[in-house]
């Protein structure tokens, strides 16, 4: 009599090539955080409708342009703990599912506090769905490609706010702002019934959390063509803190908790760049001397690197060092963004140099959630991640406001981006701690294999 075979989830993962079930895995996720980066940016498509057709001030669209980021950081905080306790599918699908009637809403929005109560609750939907998109996909990825299965999905959050300008263009003046409201609340609501019908949960989280062997076995079996009814145990053989306690308790812990605040550093920093010059390059520019449409031109460079540099950085974290890849191009930003600060009297080297600092800058910043991945156990990665990413997020809100403070005292073009370089800097600091500090500690989970937590489960 054969006796039954025990699986480790993780290593059979790897040792299977990528499967269509898991490019289908990717592809949904993909569409997740494509759809959240056109709903993140519709609002900035329709603010100069918004000012004409309800004769307001610009100024007074700061409060709605600013509630999104801070749904996003609070939507990211309280999902994370809640996908580690109900699984990473359910509160993915109640995301976007939320998000979609959230936008849905804010099409109908007649005055400026509703829209902005509306868009601070688009921002919690947004801001839990795309952590657990990205926990989902790194749960899935084999070990050797994780980086850049994270990355290239990833891309699709610029690629759906570049899109999303193409689409405003033409819907705004066929159909008014509120199409673009109309449309960013239907395509979740039709993707979030493709999710509920197609989209497995985290076979990982299945196993950590003990649930019935068939629905492993089942998911398994799609992924590798292979019946697996010899398979009576499956395992998650990973590196693990020693008590059993809450997601959080895990981010926090003794093992975790330094290195969970240096990703915070890093990425608060990456995104007090990226929002300070997205929201505050065309005014630079034109200061500057250059005309709005030139403004406009040299500054859409800055983003248009950014999916080569996020897919070249996940590929180099899969040969080499991620913590060290991820730092590299920090630095590089650091470098680049002072170098622009020096280039204006020459037009070539100043979008050489825009262009290059923007694939540095978006393919680092895009590569913190895969890092934050590959940081976390099984049990606390979902929260991990998402706070990592909220948290951050008050660095977005912290790089507007400090845009238009410097705006405001006129320190002009060169200082502006010599002073960006120190958060780059900081980032970078941060990184190589955390580096160094798993390096000093033998005993972290994440370093140390021999202590690693068998969670099973069995018939």
């Amino acid at each position: 009599m054969n006796h039954p075979r025990t699986v480790d989830v993780p290593a059979y993962i790897n040792t299977q090539p990528f499967s269509g079930y898991q490019w289908l895995v990717l592809t949904l996720c993909f569409f997740v955080v494509a759809i959240d980066g056109f709903d993140t940016a519709a609002i900035g498509y329709i603010a100069p409708s918004l000012v004409a057709q309800w004769h307001i001030d610009k100024g007074s669209l700061g409060p709605v342009l600013s509630a999104a980021l801070f749904g996003l950081a609070g939507g990211a905080i309280f999902a994370g703990p809640m996908a580690d306790r109900a699984g990473r599918k359910t509160v993915l699908v109640l995301s976007v599912v939320f998000f979609g009637v959230a936008s849905l809403a804010t099409a109908f929005a007649q005055d400026l506090q509703t829209l902005t109560i509306l868009r601070f609750l688009t921002g919690l939907g947004l801001g839990a769905a795309m952590p657990n998109a990205v926990t989902l996909i790194s749960e899935y990825a084999p070990e050797a490609r994780r980086a850049v299965i994270v990355n290239t999905m990833f891309c699709g959050f610029p690629l759906g706010a570049s899109v999303g300008g193409f689409v405003a263009s033409w819907l705004i003046p066929h159909f008014g702002w509120h199409s673009v409201l109309v449309l960013g609340g239907v395509l979740p609501l039709v993707l979030s019934v493709l999710l509920i019908a197609c989209l497995p949960e985290s076979v990982k989280f299945l196993v950590v959390k003990q649930k019935p062997v068939a629905r492993v076995r089942r998911i398994l079996s799609r992924i590798s063509g292979e019946p697996l009814d010899d398979v009576g145990t499956f395992t998650v053989n990973e590196a693990a803190p020693k008590h059993n306690g809450s997601a959080i308790g895990v981010v926090l812990s003794k093992p975790y908790g330094f290195g969970s605040l240096m990703l915070w550093v890093t990425y608060f920093m990456g995104l007090v760049i990226f929002y300070l010059l997205t929201s505050w390059m065309p005014i630079l520019f034109k200061d500057a001397g250059f005309t709005i449409e030139r403004a406009a031109l040299v500054t859409a460079l800055f983003p248009l690197g950014g999916g080569i540099g996020t897919i070249l950085s996940g590929w180099l974290m899969d040969k080499f060092n991620a913590q060290k890849v991820v730092a590299l191009g920090y630095a590089l930003t650091a470098v680049l963004v002072y170098a622009v600060g020096q280039a204006i009297g020459n037009i070539g080297m100043l979008v050489t140099l825009i262009f290059l600092a923007g694939t540095a800058m978006n393919g680092a910043q895009s590569s913190m959630p895969s890092l934050a991945a590959m940081f976390y156990p099984t049990n606390g990665r979902a929260t991990g991640v998402a706070w990592m990413l909220g948290i951050g997020r008050f660095g977005g809100i912290a790089g507007a406001l400090l845009g238009a403070e410097l705006v405001r005292r006129h320190l002009g073009f060169s200082a502006t981006f010599s002073l960006l370089a120190i958060p780059a800097v900081i980032a970078t600091v941060a990184l190589l701690a955390k580096h160094a500090w798993e390096r000093a500690r033998g005993d972290l989970p994440a370093l140390n294999a021999g202590e690693a937590r068998n969670s099973a489960a069995t018939h």
